[in-house]
């Protein structure tokens, strides 16, 4: 099976991200981007993959950088909306087709897209999801424009059922010329590596965390005799900050 990206058929070498030493992190951090968050699958909608997209966001405001997100709207919830820090979400009026994921035909999207992404100015497009149709349509469209794209696969999907087949050949064709994947497990990547025929050195994984600060209990209401252990699917923002940056576009 031949590998796409990282020097490959599919993806020329220069396009490659960079590996980043520790050492030459402060270059990172005093570079600024312009960023896009793209999935059908944000809030008020609950979910592993829209807590992911929110932290990482305030993350990245927090370390200086623009952060736009863009998602599909939900009931009334249209247009542009201001979130903690000032993140910008748009809520495009586009159909929703299934599981709240929209409809794909790539060219209806694409004059909300571009609009955008030449308003914003943005930099970077950063699509979450295999599940999400504008996730695909914003990396397609990304490279026509010429920007830098980077994925990130929240999920393990199988080979045999039509879902899967169907949804691997799709992410096939969307991460031939992506310039970064990001897997939040080692299974998950090698699972995303086989689904869409990758150069693993491509992919990264930044592992899910809690971040302990937003799960504080309260000690009057503690039980000596019980034992109450909470487990959530979040995205650690030191952890998840600091890898980001690692993995940041040059």
């Amino acid at each position: 099976m031949a590998y796409r990206g990282g020097g490959g058929h599919g993806q020329p070498r220069s396009s490659v991200l960079p590996r980043v030493s520790p050492g030459s992190l402060s270059a990172y951090r005093t570079r600024t981007h312009n960023i896009c968050m793209v999935s059908d699958f944000f809030y008020p909608n609950m979910g592993g993959v829209e807590s992911h997209i929110y932290q990482l966001s305030q993350c990245l405001i927090e370390r200086g950088h623009k952060v736009i997100i863009v998602t599909h709207a939900y009931g009334n919830r249209k247009g542009i909306r201001y979130l903690t820090n000032g993140l910008k979400v748009y809520y495009l009026p586009l159909k929703v087709m299934y599981n709240q994921s929209t409809a794909t035909t790539l060219f209806h999207s694409l004059p909300l897209l571009r609009y955008i992404f030449v308003r914003e100015r943005v930099t970077i497009i950063h699509s979450h999801s295999s599940f999400s149709a504008m996730a695909h349509d914003a990396l397609f469209h990304a490279k026509t424009m010429g920007l830098q794209t980077v994925f990130t696969d929240h999920s393990l999907f199988g080979f045999a059922d039509v879902s899967s087949v169907l949804t691997n050949k799709l992410l096939t064709v969307s991460l031939c010329d992506t310039n970064h994947i990001i897997c939040v497990s080692y299974t998950s990547k090698e699972n995303t590596v086989l689904r869409a025929a990758l150069n693993p050195e491509i992919v990264s994984v930044i592992p899910n965390a809690v971040d302990p600060t937003d799960f504080t209990p309260d000690p009057f209401r503690r039980h000596d005799s019980i034992i109450t252990i909470v487990v959530r699917r979040f995205v650690g923002k030191l952890l998840n900050c600091v890898l980001w940056g690692e993995a940041m576009l040059s």
